[in-house]
């Protein structure tokens, strides 16, 4: 159970939790990412790795609903496009959630710096691909299963990077602009954390008031982070995307060798 742990937090490390959770929101609901800052810090706060990863889940999901309906409301995501991905998705993050309960905790206190590591350094050395010219061609359905297992299945069993992830695979298969393509980030990261929090709430894997001071803070960025990346278009969020995952690479990095992470 986690209450016993949750006893032992201060105010100081709580508000603290927060505000990286707010960050985190922000910079999500722009570009994805915002677990390689929530993760890292609840690792920070002394949360075993099981723990760390199924309180992420509970923060992640009040974020990702305030984003996802934002982008859903302001018409730049269509569920009846995506049902294909919205299926797979569901389906992988069960699976990848089961999956992380049977790692030991070892495994994942050597595996989560690792993952987050090498998903800063892939997103800060790849391109993300230009908009294609025929904006209003239809999404194929076909190519949506092995994206959506995939990635679901990952943010199932980790997760950073994971909107990140599907921006630029969006982008790359179907013919999306960068807005609409992090509106069908954001909705699925939705998915996959609500199914993948179901699984760590049955396995007693959630710190609830951690999660919840964090989660409300989360969605307060997300909400900030939708709107300002509907308005300030793709000419903002790239910019954005590439400065972001440049600090927390960096700031991963000193964790990671300096062993504080």
């Amino acid at each position: 159970m986690a209450f016993p742990f949750e006893l032992s937090i201060d105010l100081t490390t709580l508000a603290i939790l927060a505000l990286v959770a707010f960050i985190a929101g922000f910079i999500d609901a722009i570009a994805g990412g915002g677990g390689l800052l929530t993760i890292p810090a609840l690792l920070t706060a002394g949360l075993p790795p099981h723990l760390a990863l199924g309180t992420n889940k509970l923060s992640s999901t009040f974020g990702a609903a305030a984003a996802s309906y934002t982008f859903y409301r302001r018409k730049l995501f269509n569920p009846s496009q995506w049902r294909n991905a919205l299926i797979g998705t569901a389906v992988g993050a069960l699976l990848g959630a089961a999956m992380a309960q049977w790692l030991p905790s070892e495994w994942l206190n050597q595996l989560l710096p690792a993952v987050v590591f090498g998903c800063g350094l892939y997103l800060l050395f790849g391109k993300t691909p230009a908009a294609p010219l025929l904006a209003e061609a239809p999404i194929a359905k076909g190519r949506q299963w092995p994206q959506s297992l995939s990635l679901g299945f990952y943010d199932g069993v980790a997760g950073p990077g994971t909107g990140a992830f599907w921006t630029v695979s969006s982008l790359l298969l179907y013919p999306l602009d960068l807005v609409k393509a992090s509106g069908v980030a954001r909705s699925m990261n939705f998915v996959s954390n609500i199914c993948a929090l179901t699984v760590f709430i049955i396995s007693g894997q959630v710190a609830w008031l951690l999660g919840i001071c964090m989660g409300l803070a989360l969605m307060v960025g997300a909400f900030l982070g939708a709107r300002t990346a509907i308005k300030g278009g793709s000419k903002f969020i790239r910019p954005v995307f590439i400065l972001v995952v440049l600090a927390l690479t960096v700031r991963l990095a000193w964790q990671h060798w300096l062993g504080l992470a």
